[in-house]
């Protein structure tokens, strides 16, 4: 059990390097990016790619949220 979390810490760290890299700012305008593709994929009748796109912004933003956390906190 200890090897898995010594593992499963030292990707952790490693995402977590690479990820602090992006500013806080681009994962709010990636989702609002979405959503604005999404809201045009709508009025061009694509429903079904559209709410596929929607679907990503919540997705975008918890990562954004994670990112700025680990950026305030740290990860341990």
């Amino acid at each position: 059990m200890q090897a898995a979390r010594a593992s499963e810490g030292g990707v952790t760290k490693m995402i977590e390097s690479q990820t602090a890299q992006v500013p806080s700012g681009t994962y709010l305008s990636l989702a609002v990016g979405a959503m604005a593709v999404s809201a045009g994929l709508m009025l061009f009748g694509k429903k079904g790619l559209a709410n596929f796109v929607g679907q990503w912004a919540p997705t975008i933003l918890i990562m954004g949220l994670y990112n700025k956390l680990v950026k305030v906190q740290g990860s341990e």
